[in-house]
């Protein structure tokens, strides 16, 4: 059974689809990174996923089930933006967290909090972006939950700290909890995550295990004695992702069949034609570029 399910997702806001039609699950144990440039619909999907808004059509089930009130005895949220109380200290928030949920780990949440070398009197309006952020990731882990939705969870936090964040995620995957999670940071999500799902204008344009894509996708680059020439075609191939060309250099991003694109590069005449695996980084700018640069 998948953790989470979401089935041809669509959400308008008047004339404009923030949503369109997306469907992407995580399973049980799982860990998928939702990556998208800004305005490609993930926090809406977010939103969309925990009710704070109503789709216009399409379903979502947590746990094999519609989401309801008691969904959040086992879901933890961590938001972009900061939900907590300003005028509340971080003691305060554990305690409200702890009275919350019968799961709350009290032990748990204090190792956390030094984790973050969080301080328990502090009110939260007096903590920096990093430190709120610390904050709610600590209430959202304490509780131990099976599904956390994490929405850029190292957003504002230094270095040592985001590190931090990405052992828990893959921690609370060990340990048989689901987690999708957006992130700016491909680093993170290639560390982090067994999946990825990237929306580009509220469109799914591209879904898989990471492994199985950095398998399948490739560079193919041929370099001329010249300014490079036009492709012959190969934009339109449906194995080329996106074509790069640079002075002397041709650059196809190749979804499969990378010896084919190279062999019909050589009608060309390039000087060499090599073909290079492929970084995240790679496919996701392959996923939501457009045509030959």
């Amino acid at each position: 059974m998948n953790a989470i399910e979401i089935a041809n997702l669509t959400k308008t806001y008047g004339a404009q689809r923030a949503v369109d039609d997306v469907s992407l699950s995580v399973p049980d144990g799982g860990v998928c990174g939702l990556l998208g440039p800004n305005g490609a619909g993930k926090s809406t999907t977010f939103k969309c996923l925990l009710t704070l808004a109503r789709p216009t059509s399409g379903t979502i089930e947590v746990a094999g089930a519609p989401v309801s009130p008691k969904t959040f005895e086992y879901l933890a949220y961590v938001p972009e933006t900061s939900a907590l109380f300003s005028k509340y200290t971080v003691a305060d928030h554990i305690e409200a967290t702890r009275r919350a949920y019968g799961t709350f780990d009290v032990k748990r949440a204090a190792e956390l909090a030094a984790t973050f070398k969080l301080d328990s009197k502090k009110r939260i309006g007096k903590l920096s972006k990093g430190q709120r952020t610390a904050v709610a990731i600590v209430l959202a882990f304490a509780i131990r939950p099976r599904v956390l939705v994490l929405d850029e969870p190292a957003s504002g936090l230094d270095p040592m700290f985001q590190r931090a964040v990405l052992d828990l995620i893959i921690d609370a995957s060990a340990g048989g909890a689901s987690v999708l999670f957006s992130s700016h940071q491909i680093g993170q999500v290639e560390r982090a995550a067994d999946s990825i799902a990237v929306l580009k204008g509220g469109k799914l344009v591209l879904r898989g295990d990471i492994d199985t894509l950095k398998g399948d996708e490739k560079i193919v680059e041929a370099i001329f004695s010249s300014d490079a020439p036009s492709p012959n075609g190969l934009a339109n191939d449906p194995r080329v992702r996106r074509i790069e060309r640079s002075g002397r250099i041709l650059r196809l991003h190749v979804a499969s069949d990378a010896a084919g694109v190279a062999n019909a590069l050589q009608s060309l005449a390039p000087k060499t034609v090599d073909v290079f695996d492929l970084s995240l980084e790679d496919i996701f700018l392959g996923a939501v570029s457009d045509g030959v640069a």
